[in-house]
């Protein structure tokens, strides 16, 4: 039975998620880079989501959400070609159709999140290879395993709206690609500052905007769970916010806009794996962490590891993914949780989070080296030295971003 107002529901999320890559994610990244490489980073992310699109029909759906084995779906959704125009997802009152769009938009911001640890030094090519393998042979099966029926979801893992799926995914596959490709020209000492930090706010706060339809929507109801993964959701964002700004003022002498909208993102990417199942007070202490832990996470890529993750895609979305992820397994039992499962307790909980963060992330790891080198036999990996000297937009698109006279 479909139910009006549950549909209604998730595709107003769709559409929220949708607006979280464009344009959301793109002028976030933008307004982080230099002013000649602007156009490069909003292309790699409209060209991602269209790309991701089809992917996603050909056959990318079928293998996260069709009927297989514990590590992969099987091929009968394929162009949706099996699918009824009436047909209801099950254990929803949703048309399959609208569950398929709104798992579509997860599909495109996933690999647009990776983007930002190769700005300013890839080639095109090199994106849209990449992202496409990439959606196919690490997106699609990790979905499977923890959303589809597979093997982490039949060992009681839990992840409300992805942070295994898309924030440790995303994060692990970022710190490979980075150090495979190798720093921008200049760093540590001498990369130049965000362009545009008033863009990077605008896409930050349409970011926190969108996230509702990212984690009340994965509901896919409109309901108390959908309300609830509201609630914490802007809970988790504003603290993480307001704890990274305190860190900053005192460790720096003065707040940051761009460093209070990057806690905005990791209290949003800490929150998503535990928001449809914890209550405010969770959500605070999940807030204090994403903040805390975030913070001292990017210097430890950026310094200790040397890894130019340019915008700190591993710090942010991938820790703050699996420290989400962890933390659940000890908060969901405080007021306003849903509780253990029947057969689950505190300890059997963690352990099957902490199975899905690691083996994930090593997966993910481990696919990402084999695409980068395949992506580098196949059309080459970065651009030479006077184009990334002098900025990849017109070199690469033939437009720039800024025409001033």
């Amino acid at each position: 039975m479909i139910v009006a107002g549950d549909v209604a529901w998730v595709l107003t999320s769709t559409a929220l998620v949708l607006l979280m890559t464009i344009p959301a994610l793109a002028l976030f990244y933008g307004g982080l880079v230099r002013a000649t490489n602007l156009l490069s980073v909003l292309m790699h992310c409209v060209a991602i989501a269209a790309l991701a699109s089809i992917l996603w029909l050909a056959g990318a759906y079928s293998l996260a959400f069709d009927a297989g084995n514990a590590f992969i779906g099987g091929l009968s959704k394929v162009f949706l070609l099996s699918v009824a125009r009436d047909a209801v997802w099950e254990g929803t009152k949703i048309p399959e159709t609208a569950f398929f769009m709104f798992q579509m938009t997860f599909a495109i911001i996933t690999p647009a999140l990776i983007v930002g640890a190769y700005v300013e030094r890839i080639r095109f090519a090199a994106v849209l290879v990449f992202s496409g393998l990439w959606l196919v042979l690490v997106y699609a099966p990790v979905a499977h395993w923890v959303w589809g029926g597979g093997w982490l979801a039949g060992m009681g893992t839990l992840d409300f709206a992805g942070g295994i799926v898309v924030h440790v995914t995303a994060g692990a596959s970022a710190l490979v690609i980075a150090a495979m490709l190798g720093p921008r020209r200049g760093f540590p000492k001498h990369v130049q500052p965000p362009h545009a930090p008033w863009m990077t706010m605008v896409g930050a706060t349409m970011l926190w905007v969108g996230w509702f339809g990212f984690n009340a929507g994965s509901a896919l109801a409109a309901n108390h769970d959908a309300a609830m993964a509201l609630l914490v959701t802007h809970v988790s964002a504003a603290t993480a916010s307001l704890v990274w700004m305190a860190l900053e003022w005192t460790k720096f002498g003065k707040p940051s806009l761009v460093g209070f909208v990057t806690g905005t993102i990791a209290g949003l990417a800490t929150i998503t794996p535990a928001s449809g199942f914890v209550g405010p007070v969770a959500a605070l202490i999940i807030g204090v962490a994403a903040g805390v832990i975030c913070f001292y996470a990017v210097p430890l890529v950026k310094d200790r590891l040397g890894v130019d993750d340019s915008l700190d895609v591993l710090a942010v979305h991938g820790v703050g993914g699996a420290t989400g992820t962890i933390l659940l397994a000890f908060l969901v039992s405080l007021p306003g949780g849903v509780g253990y499962a029947e057969g689950m307790n505190l300890g059997s909980q963690f352990v099957a989070q902490a199975v899905g963060v690691v083996s994930v992330a090593v997966f993910s790891a481990v696919f990402t080296w084999i695409i980068v080198r395949l992506t580098k036999a196949l059309v080459g990996l970065r651009v030479d030295e006077q184009t990334e000297k002098e900025g990849l937009d017109y070199a690469e698109h033939g437009e720039v971003g800024y025409n001033i006279q």
